[in-house]
């Protein structure tokens, strides 16, 4: 029905919908020389039959928008989503300047709490919804409102990040938390309607930092939760739930059908025991997860 990758580029993110309907959806991006060339090459080869292409940035922090400017020279980002803000740094590298270029553009469109959009969320007689909802940012929160400022005076944009949901019937629900951090996500937890989740990225790559309070973690009861690659000494392991662990598995592949969701990843060694196994022959399959 649809295809989710996260890619392993190190201290980072870059991830990907191919969606079962006519969109393509891009979050975050995290290129380095050593990278760019094949994860460009393959958005453009995933992408090519989607008429819609959005770019969606939780946060404009340099390791979710590394390699933008060569994103935009070789794909041409025509929908940029981002929250709203006047985000600053004292050291702007060329992918911070093309952020603010897109960000400020009339290629930006604002998410928030609540927003709908075509064809985002709303589907018509030309094609079908994506399954993105944003869950967060309340941009009249008094305490989102005071990290706006923080980070339009240089300071960390971790927690001006959006909080974005997929999901689609009778599959796959997947969150995503951007960098927010737990002191953060402590003072809003009751101004955000958490649901049940199957898949749940960790905030802040899996840092202890970005930590999932345990009261928000039972609501979301995701059937695995996806660790970044932040140096391990860092990670918080969520030893109660189901995990896979970037750092080793590699890129992660989830491929979301009527449900279940089956898991392929690059390391050909890497395994998880606690995942159903389908007879399936399918190269670097590691599993499936039912609802």
């Amino acid at each position: 029905m649809s295809i989710i990758k996260s890619f392993a580029v190190g201290n980072g993110d870059t991830f990907y919908i191919k969606h079962n309907s006519d969109n393509f959806t891009i979050i975050d991006c995290y290129l380095s020389d050593g990278n760019k060339d094949d994860i460009v090459t393959e958005l453009i080869s995933e992408s090519k039959k989607k008429s819609i292409t959005r770019f969606i940035s939780t946060h404009p922090d340099e390791d979710h928008l590394c390699g933008l400017e060569y994103l935009d020279q070789k794909m041409g980002i025509t929908n940029f989503y981002c929250v709203e803000n006047e985000a600053t740094k004292e050291d702007e590298s060329s992918d911070f300047k093309k952020y603010q270029e897109l960000r400020d553009s009339e290629k930006a469109f604002f998410i928030k709490k609540g927003i709908t959009r075509k064809w985002m969320n709303l589907n018509d007689e030309v094609r079908g919804s994506s399954g993105l909802s944003i869950l967060w940012p309340d941009t009249n929160n008094e305490d989102f409102i005071e990290q706006l400022g923080k980070a339009k005076n240089g300071e960390s944009p971790n927690n001006i990040s959006a909080i974005i949901k997929y999901s689609i019937e009778n599959s796959a629900t997947v969150l995503w938390m951007g960098d927010l951090e737990t002191d953060f996500i402590e003072k809003i937890k009751d101004e955000v309607t958490w649901p049940n989740v199957d898949i749940l990225f960790a905030p802040h790559h899996g840092r202890k930092s970005g930590r999932v309070p345990k009261d928000i973690l039972k609501k979301l009861d995701p059937k695995m939760i996806v660790i970044g690659e932040a140096p391990s000494e860092h990670l918080h392991y969520y030893k109660d739930y189901n995990i896979i662990t970037q750092n080793l598995a590699g890129d992660i592949i989830f491929d979301c059908l009527t449900n279940k969701i089956r898991i392929y990843v690059s390391n050909e060694n890497y395994n998880l025991p606690y995942l159903n196994k389908e007879d399936l022959t399918s190269e670097n399959y590691i599993g499936t997860i039912y609802m």
